[in-house]
């Protein structure tokens, strides 16, 4: 069962790679630098928000939150932290693979203090793009910093018989 999802959470792992490699290639400080007219100020809070809601949504669907909950970004303090959490992101979605066996049932979830009907493959899919929305802003961030993604593969999703 799910397959499919499994498939296109690998090539957005693949893609992710790509952006862990970029902020390994940084000067000391880039990843932490803070720019106001960002959401979450700097690349490393960015990434730590997006592994945060993969644990936040999943864990909204009943998966068993993992050793990694919700915490301040400066928890994660360097790239190697962030492939941690990311790490802890991928095994929570593992669980959700194998515990989520009908995609497509309404399933009501509490979401500021309100309930929300969402199905299981909404659940899966939801934190995935979002990821995908906070890259753009990475990627914009960094080019503002003087750092800009160096040219070659670019961050999306990865083809399918591609390597990051």
């Amino acid at each position: 069962m799910n397959e499919d999802q499994k498939q296109v959470y690998r090539m957005v792992q693949g893609s992710r790679e790509r952006v862990f490699r970029w902020l390994e290639s940084l000067p000391p400080g880039v990843l932490t630098q803070q720019h106001p007219d960002f959401a979450y100020g700097s690349l490393r809070n960015i990434h730590a928000h997006v592994a945060d809601c993969y644990c936040n949504w999943l864990s909204r669907g009943g998966v068993a939150l993992a050793a990694r909950t919700a915490s301040a970004a400066e928890e994660l303090p360097d790239v190697t932290a962030l492939r941690s959490a990311f790490a802890e992101v991928d095994r929570l979605m593992e669980q959700a693979f194998g515990e989520f066996t009908d995609l497509d049932t309404p399933l009501e979830i509490m979401w500021r203090c309100q309930p929300l009907k969402v199905t299981c493959r909404w659940l899966l899919m939801h934190p995935l793009t979002h990821e995908f929305h906070h890259k753009g802003q990475m990627l914009a961030l960094g080019r503002v910093l003087g750092h800009p993604y160096p040219p070659g593969p670019d961050t999306d999703l990865l083809l399918p018989f591609e390597t990051p």
